[in-house]
């Protein structure tokens, strides 16, 4: 029987009949479970978690390492149900390194499989997909997504009261790798980091590594996100790309901002959403956030001016790292231009980092000629999927335009 490998953040289309999702693991021992979400992307209650515990709720059923959806049985009221793989609890220090498989099948239909990426940064849990209603019919994503803050974290993310639900404790934390010195500058953040967001400390050694090669690790700035809110970039906030990339700007913050907050701007329409991610709440933010927006149509330009209103009332006197994630190009390009220029006296660095399905010329050329040379702006390229590059790399490539600017 011929099995068609669905890639990761791939969709495809369902019939109605029961969906069977098979989950395989090797190396180490797992609990498979699963989370119907309704349309804000939180539990209606924690009967919502389909676990050995609890292992049927409204349609959904787990049975060891398989989940079944009768969708003809799932309540209305249910927007998406998502399928989670989650280390045993009872072995402490063990985390995915080799992704889990994931086989679908359904009368009808052909078979369909998954396997993510594998993993490297102590993951204990994984999203490996989530089916969803669009249209009035049902779809599935292949998401791939591992976290390190176990079924526990990932559930209480969803709106899931833990204590009472879960009868195991979170999966432990692997001790965190020592392959760089944490230099006496950043300390503070790093402690912050492994006491508010254990799993967040390993990309924020990487964050501190890549200041510490451009010679900034003592330079302090204020860290602001701004966040592409256009349609063409739904599926990215649908398979978590998006949460991810905030979760390393977050972590970055810590190692230059020890306060463990990130003001975060979605840009869409003519006020923009501003709100903000901290070492406290980081898991599921985005999704959370982004789900009290309306799309927009590339207006960056208002995002750009409510980040810098903010920070010009905060008073903060160290500079400002404004990173701005664009999709696509933007609508109004004379206005960014503007605004680019007008900011260079104000202390604001912004470093545009491209990744999504657009085109990003614009931001690509921005310091293209020598008559119209922005010495505060910078682009990164982040490919379409940010998450597949590494830490290592993906920090340098944040920080390095930053770095040369702080310096000059």
């Amino acid at each position: 029987m011929q099995v068609t490998a669905l890639r990761k953040g791939e969709n495809v289309g369902l019939s109605t009949a029961a969906v069977v999702l098979a989950v395989s693991v090797h190396g180490l021992a797992a609990d498979v479970s699963a989370l119907l979400l309704g349309a804000d992307g939180r539990v209606r209650s924690d009967d919502d978690l389909v676990f050995y515990n609890h292992p049927a709720q409204d349609g959904v059923s787990v049975a060891g390492s398989v989940v079944t959806a009768d969708l003809l049985r799932v309540p209305a009221g249910v927007d998406r149900l998502v399928v989670v793989v989650s280390a045993d609890p009872l072995q402490p220090g063990a985390v995915f390194t080799r992704a889990p498989h994931l086989s679908i099948a359904q009368a009808g239909s052909p078979a369909r499989s998954f396997t993510a990426p594998d993993f490297t940064s102590g993951e204990t849990v994984v999203v490996l997909a989530e089916l969803y209603r669009r249209g009035g019919e049902w779809k599935i994503r292949a998401v791939g997504q591992g976290y390190a803050s176990g079924l526990a974290g990932l559930a209480t993310d969803y709106g899931v009261d833990v204590e009472a639900e879960l009868d195991v404790a979170p999966a432990p934390r692997p001790a965190p790798a020592r392959s760089h010195p944490v230099l006496a500058g950043p300390a503070v953040g790093l402690s912050k980091v492994e006491r508010l967001a254990p799993a967040l400390l390993s990309p924020a050694r990487h964050a501190n590594k890549a200041l510490v090669d451009q010679r900034i690790a003592n330079r302090r700035a204020a860290v602001y996100l701004i966040l592409d809110h256009d349609l063409h970039m739904e599926e990215l906030y649908d398979s978590f790309a998006v949460q991810a990339f905030a979760e390393r700007v977050l972590a970055l913050s810590a190692t230059l901002d020890d306060d463990g907050t990130v003001p975060v701007v979605f840009s869409s329409g003519q006020e923009p959403f501003l709100e903000e991610i901290r070492l406290d709440n980081y898991r599921g933010r985005i999704g959370q956030l982004h789900t009290q927006v309306d799309w927009g149509w590339g207006n960056v330009a208002e995002a750009m001016r409510r980040a810098v209103g903010h920070y010009q009332e905060s008073g903060a006197v160290d500079p400002a790292f404004i990173v701005t994630q664009v999709g696509d190009e933007p609508w109004d390009k004379a206005e960014v231009r503007s605004l680019l220029q007008n900011t260079a006296p104000l202390g604001v660095f912004w470093l545009f980092v491209g990744f999504g399905r657009g085109k990003l010329a614009f931001y690509k050329n921005l310091n293209a000629s020598t008559s119209a040379t922005f010495t505060n702006v910078a682009f990164y390229d982040a490919s379409k999927n940010p998450g597949s590059v590494p830490d290592e790399r993906f920090y340098a490539g944040l920080v390095d335009a930053f770095a040369a600017w702080l310096r000059h």
